[in-house]
């Protein structure tokens, strides 16, 4: 009996091994346990992968559609196909939010080549004041009307960054040091995507009425539009002036991002100072991306890159970006977005018009 009574203590300590973790086959040091805690992320980034494609053949197709814009609607429709559906949100999940993450922050890194300082020069400084006073005003309005209209989470701050700075690019530049839930993350991208893919029809028709020359509609359309596909779809229509004078707004307006992801990490330093864990790792004043992103900007401005090289670092943004934002699409659920979609309407149309205002008297005070 003493003999029975050991083989089956000896049993039992040997399954706890097993089963604990950190300790033996349940290891994380062991192949077994890091196969058994790590999903792959393979089958998410080439369902990502996919949907780029299946993107760039969309733009291609419609050109007047930005590749960027069709991917978060092609990412959005994804989490909703019957067919497709039950991948996207079981094997897909885990490469998916990779994408939405880490591709992000490349894409963001490789967007500072698009801007050199010369750039900026050239505008004028009263250019600048007016599209920083126009980033100002759109961000803190849109915080504010958030905030009285009870949008839950991180939404107010993260629509609020979408529509004043880049679109899609900068709340996920934002959502990374803040910790957003995905969830937030994913209305916010789908709204200001929304609302970027109707100025595309909506303001070349305001051009003639609102007493615009070209140069000025250009303007207008890069200190108002948010993603940078669209400000190109939206300005084109106008012609190669308006075109040239959207992207340089525009581009002074990404600029923003690196000061504002900054100021995000001090609030989220001193949110955590009064409940930080001792030995927790505190998040850096400037993350890695940003640091990235403002290298990109200052080898541009060198003016040493080849055309070619340019060239090949944009087609490189954008189909990273694309991947992310396809990631981000398939993020929301359209029946939870429809449990607040009056409240983040509102908000958005809101934002839109503080936007548009703000963009079309700064450029009549400039030009």
């Amino acid at each position: 009996m003493a003999l029975l009574g050991e083989r089956v203590r000896s049993s039992r300590a040997t399954s706890s091994r097993a089963t604990a973790p950190g300790g033996g086959r349940g290891s994380a040091n062991g192949p077994v346990g890091t196969s058994a805690r790590r999903p792959s992320r393979l089958p998410g980034l080439a369902l990502a992968a996919l949907g780029v494609v299946a993107a760039s053949a969309v733009h291609l197709l419609v050109p007047a559609v930005p590749m960027l814009t069709a991917a978060v609607v092609l990412g959005i429709a994804a989490a909703h196909l019957p067919g497709i559906r039950g991948l996207v949100h079981g094997l897909a999940r885990p490469g998916l939010t990779l994408a939405g993450k880490r591709l992000m922050r490349l894409g963001i890194v490789l967007l500072g080549l698009k801007l050199g300082l010369s750039d900026v020069l050239g505008l004028g400084w009263a250019t600048v004041a007016m599209v920083a006073g126009v980033v100002t005003a759109t961000f803190f309005g849109t915080v504010w009307l958030g905030r009285k209209l009870g949008l839950s989470g991180d939404q107010p701050v993260l629509i609020a960054t979408g529509y004043s700075i880049c679109g899609a690019s900068a709340i996920g530049a934002v959502s990374d040091v803040r910790g957003s839930e995905e969830r937030d993350v994913a209305t916010s991208v789908a709204l200001v995507t929304l609302c970027g893919t109707l100025a595309i029809a909506a303001l070349p028709l305001l051009h003639q009425p609102l007493g615009l020359d070209d140069g000025q509609f250009g303007r207008w359309v890069g200190a108002g539009v948010h993603d940078v596909g669209q400000v190109v779809a939206t300005a084109q229509t106008a012609g190669p002036d308006a075109l040239g004078q959207a992207v340089l707004v525009k581009l002074v307006r990404v600029m923003a991002l690196a000061p504002l992801v900054a100021a995000m990490v001090v609030a989220v330093r001193r949110r955590g100072s009064a409940d930080a864990v001792p030995g927790q790792k505190r998040p850096p004043l400037v993350p890695l991306f940003v640091l990235g992103f403002l290298a990109m900007v200052a080898l541009r401005t060198t003016g040493r890159l080849p055309g070619t090289a340019l060239d090949g670092a944009a087609w490189v943004q954008e189909v990273l970006l694309a991947a992310a934002l396809f990631g981000l699409g398939s993020a929301v659920h359209l029946p939870s977005l429809a449990r607040t979609g009056g409240r983040v309407a509102a908000l958005g149309l809101c934002s839109w018009i503080v936007i548009a205002a703000a963009s079309y008297g700064g450029v009549l005070l400039t030009t």
